[in-house]
């Protein structure tokens, strides 16, 4: 996955496209994309001066519910985004909090609460804004708990929340990245049991030379839990930017059928934009979902993708361990070893949708719904096809990619490749069996004087050999008529 969003982002090749914006005088409409810039001018030409008319004004109420409580990925995705935290830094943090007994178990892959927890809850909502300073000064009336109750989607533990230990703590000592997320877990329980955000959303049809333009405008009704958030991460100072309720774009009082002389009109130019590289957050996400494309972050539905909650922090480490991916700021990106072994690897193998696959079938065999012998059959089928199918493509592609040729092998007239203690023939089928090793008596034989060897059957003369009593002596290496290496000495000073 990672390979893949770097291969898109260097290959984009982004797209100019247009929009012919109409000022009205006391807001903007905007036309549809437009793709030649000559049709965009032309629409603009012919609305310049003209009258336009509102045909049509659509207004809707809509609702955003408040967030759901924090399960491990969650966590770790949004402590990337505020403080940059990798997901092992996060587990770790809260893994610590956890032995401390300030948060519930943090590796759980569940956002709700159980029944009876109810009053538990309710309570620690008053306890963290008396104790957590983020939250501090916050008024919550009346928070609404059962929202984050639902027994059917807590298995084995339920979200991660703070607990009334937090009262008799000094948080103020805690280490900065354990109060981070302490901050994190508490304001969550907040903005999940506070009000919806309601607003009233317009959409304004415009009509002008019979060209289609639109505007479009929000009037917040009842701020809701976004009223806490912009609180909680102003005094939180996250990385993250903070949106103001102030930004909010509004439309003036509009009527169907109203007119407006004299209009003016631009063409404005865009470009299409690249995929972003992965970050610690996207990329969690990504995994979470690997294999669901129907995926709904705010549906209560079955998540399946690559890995647990418990381990996905582990399988990016491992990878940043194996030098496959690195990480740069908040971004992630494959290494050139990464790129490599992609490149290398079937197309059924590096299939983030079969992994997927996989795990699914495994919760199923959890909750016996599926043989595991029937499983372990197609694991096996699927293990034994590919390995035929692959693997003497994948032996030639990792001589071509990974071994630098030395010379020609003198005994069958193949390539004499660089391995890791010799120059050997790749001929290794055939058990050619040509080999001259990297150590011969305690020297190292250099690449430059194996190719000589190769080239003209003698090296130049090489100093500091060693033999098996510990006395030095120079002498060059040389081909014998078996193929095999021997030593040839210099003429000794009379």
């Amino acid at each position: 996955m990672i390979v893949q969003r770097d291969y898109d982002v260097k290959h984009f090749v982004k797209q100019k496209f247009f929009t012919v914006e109409l000022d009205c005088g006391t807001f903007v409409a905007s036309s549809e994309r437009i793709d030649e810039e000559e049709s965009a001018k032309n629409i603009a030409e012919s609305c310049s001066g003209k009258t336009a008319t509102i045909s049509e004004i659509k207004k809707e109420i809509k609702t955003v519910n408040p967030p759901k409580l924090y399960d491990l990925t969650t966590l770790q995705r949004e402590a990337n985004r505020q403080y940059g935290y990798t997901a092992q830094q996060a587990l770790d943090y809260t893994q610590s909090l956890y032995e401390q007994k300030l948060v519930t178990y943090p590796r759980t892959d569940s956002q709700y609460l159980t029944e009876d927890m109810e009053q538990t809850a309710a309570d620690l909502i008053q306890t963290i804004c008396n104790t957590i300073s983020c939250c501090q000064g916050l008024s919550i009336p009346e928070p609404n708990v059962k929202r984050c109750i639902n027994n059917s989607k807590v298995s084995d533990h339920h979200a991660i929340i703070p607990t009334a230990e937090i009262a008799h703590k000094k948080l103020a000592d805690l280490p900065d990245g354990e109060r981070n997320i302490l901050n994190l877990i508490a304001a969550k329980l907040i903005l999940a049991t506070a009000d919806p955000h309601r607003y009233e959303a317009t959409k304004v049809s415009v009509i002008c030379e019979n060209h289609n333009f639109s505007a479009t405008g929000k009037a917040i009704l009842n701020a809701g839990w976004k009223a806490f958030e912009i609180a909680i991460k102003e005094m939180l100072k996250s990385n993250e930017d903070t949106v103001k309720s102030g930004d909010e774009k509004t439309l003036p009082p509009l009527e169907k059928g109203q007119v407006f002389e004299n209009v003016t009109s631009s063409v404005i130019e865009h470009y299409t934009s690249p995929p972003k590289p992965y970050t610690e957050d996207t990329l969690l996400k990504a995994m979470e979902t690997a294999g669901n494309h129907n995926y709904d972050e705010n549906a209560d539905v079955e998540k399946k993708g690559l890995g647990t909650p418990a381990t996905r922090a582990a399988i990016l480490e491992t990878l940043v361990k194996r030098a496959y991916i690195e990480r740069k700021k908040k971004q992630i990106f494959p290494t050139a070893k990464g790129i490599s072994l992609i490149a290398v690897v079937p197309d059924e193998v590096k299939s983030a949708q079969l992994t997927a696959d996989w795990e699914t079938q495994l919760q199923e065999i959890e909750r016996g719904q599926c043989n595991p012998d029937d499983f372990m059959h197609e694991i096996i089928s699927f293990v034994s096809d590919i390995s035929g199918k692959y693997n003497e493509k994948a032996e030639n592609a990792a001589f071509q990619t990974q071994r630098t040729v030395i010379g020609k092998c003198p005994k069958c007239g193949k390539n004499v490749v660089e391995w890791k203690k010799s120059f050997s023939c790749e001929n290794d089928k055939e058990k050619c069996g040509f080999i001259i090793w990297k150590s011969i008596c305690n020297k190292i034989i250099s690449a430059t004087q194996t190719k000589k060897l190769l080239e003209k059957g003698k090296t130049d003369l090489i100093k500091g050999f060693k033999s098996k009593a510990g006395n030095e002596f120079d002498a060059y290496l040389i081909l014998k008529d078996d193929k095999t290496t021997g030593f040839e000495f210099p003429p000794r000073k009379k």
